[in-house]
């Protein structure tokens, strides 16, 4: 048997997104084909491969010459969240553009088609929904302009079930609704407490509308910048690659298969800077399991 134990890089994400990830040349489907035929374990028991894996947990594969084959040394290039022959979900990291920009450096589209053509199953890859450079977490992408323009419809009229993870600078309230207008638009964000520190706290947001730099604008407006974010009130911190703004979970709608729910594990450096903060490691990996629960 192959016996692996969940660390924070893998805490809150779905059990076939591990898989693909420790599996990367496999077939799109081999994943979910190894747990629904028992060879994944996890914790002793069955698991489905929507099931959302915690710290601690141990995973353990039915050792095979085609799965030992499919463990290769790998430095991962993309960390895939979900994948089906339409979309790709990915954990875009902080300070990584979605498009290539003056400077000529890598992006995040240009990561993901070199990794499809890696892997044998080149295609051209279409974000779906987009990232400000700093911030990290769950990105969509197509795999084709039709797929593109079917979610790209989805998220114009209905939107995306987003929740943001923000460490902010101070202590706001428990919870609270921000309704400042932004470019004299009509705006909401909604925000919870989960942990504080030393003159920071950790929270969970909800943009309801979807203006430009919403969240960040707004946490600003009420006096607690998200740090790092030197455009809206904070100072740049260089331990970070951008700042400390997390798409953390985000739901939508399948072609075919009904509701999705992913959520993107929190970078080690935003998980660091958390405990410099001191904010303790376990009890901030508890509260995000609890929203995952409620989700």
């Amino acid at each position: 048997m192959l016996t692996f134990k969940i660390t924070p890089p893998d805490h809150c994400r779905r059990l076939e997104s591990f898989l693909r990830n420790l599996l990367p040349m496999a077939a799109q489907a081999y994943p979910r084909k190894l747990i629904k035929s028992g060879a994944v374990r996890l914790n002793g028991g069955s698991a489905r491969p929507d099931t959302f894996l915690t710290i601690h947990d141990t995973i353990t594969i039915k050792e095979s010459a085609a799965t030992s084959a499919l463990l290769v040394e790998f430095a991962q290039k993309l960390d895939i969240l979900y994948e089906d022959t339409d979309i790709v979900i990915v954990n875009k990291p902080s300070g990584l553009p979605m498009h290539r920009t003056a400077e000529q450096e890598g992006d995040l589209v240009e990561r993901g088609m070199a990794f499809m053509a890696w892997r044998g199953t080149p295609c051209k890859l279409y974000p779906v929904n987009r990232l400000d450079r700093g911030t990290s977490g769950a990105v969509i992408m197509a795999k084709s302009s039709s797929s593109a323009g079917m979610y790209g419809r989805q998220v114009k009229e209905t939107g995306l079930d987003k929740l943001y993870l923000a460490l902010v600078a101070g202590c706001p309230d428990k919870s609270g609704v921000i309704t400042a207008a932004l470019d004299g638009k009509e705006s909401e964000t909604r925000y919870e407490l989960l942990s504080d520190g030393q003159e920071c706290s950790l929270l969970a947001v909800v943009p309801i509308s979807g203006r430009m730099h919403q969240i960040r604008r707004h946490l600003e407006m009420i006096g607690h910048p998200v740090l790092g974010d030197k455009r809206y009130g904070a100072v740049e911190l260089p331990q970070l690659s951008g700042f400390a703004l997390h798409s953390f979970r985000t739901a939508l709608t399948l072609s075919e298969n009904g509701q999705l729910t992913v959520c993107a594990p929190l970078p080690a450096e935003l998980l660091q800077l958390c405990q410099q903060g001191g904010i303790e490691q376990e009890s901030l990996l508890q509260s995000l399991r609890r929203i995952v629960d409620r989700s």
